[in-house]
């Protein structure tokens, strides 16, 4: 009981305790101890002090959170940007553990282990056909450094498993999923997320582009979630002149903290487009934000999620950590991005039923939420970044034979079927994913073999719906291959090629926007 006390109390402390927490804190002790000593059933004081700790912060903000002390690890794994293991990515497929890829200077990949391989046992109990879950797998895989795993491997080809003694190492984990060239002169960026790794990621897909002749750049963070503070003021930094304010912070302990561009950015010519969605938050907005209040190039897509808060890690003395919201951050404008609270909950619900999914003038912004640009555009607060050029959801290529294919997962777990008997033959055929991308068509036996394996997944083939959802479906067949033979950048270079809001980035870039806007580049 005393351990669990202590918890509470440093979490309190981290701040200065005044009379009136001083007297809240002696009350849940005194409602412990009574519990403990009359309560009709036996308790585990551990898990109620862990409840109120949830409680407390619940009642804070959506974003300050109690993370346990056995999930402190992985929480931080995405952002570390490493995990230790064998090195793979995986999918269970056929009740069976799938390489889809080993990851590239990993363990796996150095043994010979490749895709399509299918793991069969673990340090010799048996893995296959036995309902194994995402967790089971990462439980019998994942360990720490210089430790050791034995799997059994059934290879196509091979009558008996092929067995693997596998030195567990530190495995990256890549914030960068795409770099390629979209056109002669544009180069195409894409950014899951901001980690410790990020901006070395971010500079060598630059000496790669550079290379092959970029002049523009679209960065892609649509779906980007946000992670370090440190790593979006870092990159927005290579799109800003030296002296051009980033974003500043204030919170009620913490005084306004500015943070400005240094001299050293690599990125501070050319044309440069950054796409947004719903999904695009927190560090995503900032780096938005700086790009849209200095000028320094156009924001497209739809408005971004509205997180304008920031968290810091506290340790507790049982190893668990809370994240506490200590500050705002506000874009050059002076703007805070941060929707209200209250707009959490529905937030999907309330823009799909306003309409703002397909109409930029759905959104109604009141006059104390309007800010200037030094070139006049006028920006937003108060709910994330409104992009420049909005870009509606196309559903005219949508259908319930669509959507059922991606719900079921058929397209996925064809590409995985197919590949295993036809890699060799595609790797032959298409050295480059450039040759790919030209010269690769689903022809009509590829599509009959696809209708037939959804049919088999209860997936019934629908003619005219086929007909709406024709352009789509061929596209993600077509990258799903990329992806599995060239990695997740040949999914995007493959996939981009429909996706209205890339397209509209290259528009934006050859129409005379940057002059309309006003926007220097040269």
């Amino acid at each position: 009981m005393r351990k669990t006390l202590v918890v509470i109390i440093t979490l309190v402390s981290t701040s200065v305790i005044g009379q009136e927490i001083s007297e809240s804190v002696k009350n849940f002790e005194h409602l412990l101890n009574v519990i403990d000593r009359v309560y009709v059933d036996s308790v585990d004081a551990d898990d109620l002090v862990q409840s109120a700790i949830i409680g407390m912060l619940k009642d804070l903000d959506p974003h300050s959170a109690y993370i346990a002390a056995e999930d402190v690890k992985k929480t931080n794994e995405g952002l570390v940007g490493n995990f230790e293991g064998i090195g793979i990515q995986f999918n269970i497929f056929k009740d069976t553990i799938m390489v889809v890829s080993p990851i590239s200077g990993g363990p796996s990949e150095k043994l010979g282990i490749m895709s399509g391989d299918r793991i069969c046992t673990v340090d010799g109990e048996n893995v296959a056909g036995i309902g194994i879950k995402n967790k089971g797998v990462g439980d019998r895989l994942r360990g720490k450094k210089g430790t050791e795993v034995v799997v059994g491997i059934k290879r196509r080809g091979e009558e008996k498993l092929i067995e693997y003694v596998i030195i567990r190492d530190k495995i990256p984990i890549y914030s960068l999923d795409a770099a390629y060239m979209a056109t002669k002169d544009i180069g195409y960026i894409k950014i899951n997320r901001f980690g410790r790794t990020t901006m070395t990621e971010f500079n060598q897909g630059l000496d790669t582009l550079y290379g092959q002749g970029m002049q523009h750049l679209i960065l892609d963070l649509r779906g980007n979630g946000g992670g370090y503070l440190s790593t979006a003021i870092k990159l927005a930094d290579e799109f800003l002149e030296s002296k051009k304010l980033i974003v500043y912070t204030e919170g009620r302990n913490f005084p306004k903290d500015e943070k400005f561009a240094t001299a050293t950015g690599r990125v501070e010519k050319g044309k440069l487009v950054v796409l947004i969605n719903r999904g695009s938050a927190s560090a995503s907005e900032i780096v938005s934000g700086a790009v849209q209040d200095n000028d320094r190039g156009i924001i497209v897509g739809r408005r971004s999620f509205g997180k304008g808060l920031v968290q810091k890690p506290y340790n507790l003395p049982d190893g668990a950590q809370v994240r506490v919201t200590i500050q705002r951050y506000y874009s050059p404008s002076g703007r805070c991005i941060q929707k209200p609270y209250d707009d959490y909950k529905d937030d999907y619900s309330t823009r799909l039923e306003s309409g703002e999914f397909f109409h930029a003038d759905s959104i109604d912004f009141p006059d104390s939420l309007k800010f200037t640009t030094p070139n006049g555009r006028t920006v937003y607060g108060g709910g994330g970044i409104m992009p420049d050029v909005f870009v509606p959801i196309d559903t005219s290529m949508t259908s319930d034979y669509y959507t059922n294919l991606l719900r079921k997962g058929v397209l996925y777990q064809f590409t995985l079927d197919y590949m295993d008997s036809h890699r060799d033959a595609l790797t032959e055929k298409y050295k480059t994913i450039d040759e790919f991308q030209k010269r690769f068509e689903v022809d009509e036996k590829l599509l009959e073999e696809f209708v037939a394996y959804g049919e088999k997944k209860k997936v019934k083939y629908n003619d005219d719906d086929f007909k709406i959802s024709e352009k789509p479906i061929l596209n993600l067949i077509k990258s799903q291959f990329a992806r599995n033979i060239w990695g997740t950048s040949a999914y995007f270079q493959i996939y981009n090629q429909i996706n209205p809001d890339f397209l509209k980035a290259i528009e934006v870039i050859n129409d005379g926007s940057f002059e309309k806007y006003k926007l220097s580049y040269k």
